[in-house]
C-alpha cells in the first residue's frame, strides 16, 4: 500500500526540508522506496540547466527513486518572495489541479511519497488557492514542523487548529532552530499537552545539515500503516 504525507511548517525557514530529508532517511532505513516532491519553490537559482531550488535538489538526492528535476519541482520561481507574488512576476499561474495530476502520475513508483509545502499553512499560491488547498486536493495526512523559538507556541497552535479542520494531522516534529531559545524543553512539553497528534521527534539544534542525525531523532512507527 502506497502512503504519502504532506510536510508543512509553522512558517518559512523553520526546517521543513531538513525534516523531510530526515524522514526520507528514516523510511529508507526501514527498506521503503521513497519519492519526495517540492511542487512549488520560490527563490530558485539560475544554473546552466535552468532554475534550481536547493531544497528540491536535496530531496532528489535523498529519495531512493530517481526523478528528473522538473518532476520534483514543477514550479520553480526565481524571486525569494511568497510564491503567488513570484509567480505573478513571471506571469505564471500555479495550478493545484495540475500538481495533483502530476502527483498521481508519480506516486505509484514508491512506497512512501513525501510532499514538501512552501511557507506556512495559509501561504498563498495564487489569487484563489493556498498551501492548505493544495494539501487538501492531494488528500495526504499532514506532518507539521514546528520551529522551536520565541513565538512558536502561538504559531503552532494556530496552524494545528486550522489544519485539523480540513485534513488529518499525522503528527508533528519539534525542530529547535534557536539555540538560545529559553526553556525549549518546557515549550515542547506545553505543545505536547495541547496538540492532539503524536510528537514524531525532537530535532536538536544543528549548525549544519545532517540527515542521519535528524533521522535518528525521528520515530516513524505511527506513520507506517498496512505494509
Amino acid at each position: 500500500m502506497i502512503q504519502g504525507f504532506f510536510i508543512c511548517g509553522t512558517d518559512t525557514g523553520i526546517g521543513k526540508t531538513w525534516v523531510t530529508a530526515g524522514l526520507l532517511k528514516a523510511f529508507e532505513r526501514q527498506q521503503y522506496r521513497t519519492l519526495a516532491l517540492k511542487p512549488v519553490a520560490s527563490g530558485c537559482r539560475q544554473l546552466d540547466d535552468g532554475l534550481r531550488n536547493d531544497d528540491a535538489l536535496l530531496l532528489m538526492k535523498l529519495a531512493t527513486e530517481p526523478l528528473h528535476y522538473h518532476q520534483v519541482n514543477p514550479y520553480a520561481l526565481s524571486l525569494p518572495v511568497s510564491p503567488h507574488l513570484a509567480a505573478l512576476a513571471e506571469d505564471i499561474t500555479i495550478d493545484i489541479e495540475q500538481i495533483e495530476k502530476h502527483f498521481r502520475e508519480l506516486y505509484a513508483h514508491a512506497d512512501i511519497c513525501l510532499i514538501e509545502g512552501v511557507g506556512g499553512w495559509l501561504t498563498p499560491l495564487s489569487d484563489r488557492h493556498t498551501v492548505a488547498d493544495l494539501a487538501q486536493v492531494l488528500g495526504l495526512p499532514v506532518i507539521l514542523v514546528v520551529g522551536i523559538r520565541l513565538g512558536c507556541l502561538n504559531h503552532a497552535l494556530l496552524s494545528f487548529e486550522a489544519m485539523r479542520k480540513r485534513i488529518e494531522v499525522a503528527g508533528w516534529v519539534a525542530n529547535v532552530i534557536d539555540p538560545d531559545c529559553l526553556m525549549a524543553e518546557a515549550v515542547i512539553t506545553s505543545l505536547c499537552s495541547r496538540l492532539d497528534a503524536p510528537l514524531l521527534g525532537t530535532i536538536p539544534y544543528l549548525k549544519s545539515f545532517d540527515a542521519d542525525k535528524i533521522a535518528e531523532n525521528l520515530d516513524i512507527t505511527t506513520l507506517i500503516k498496512d505494509f
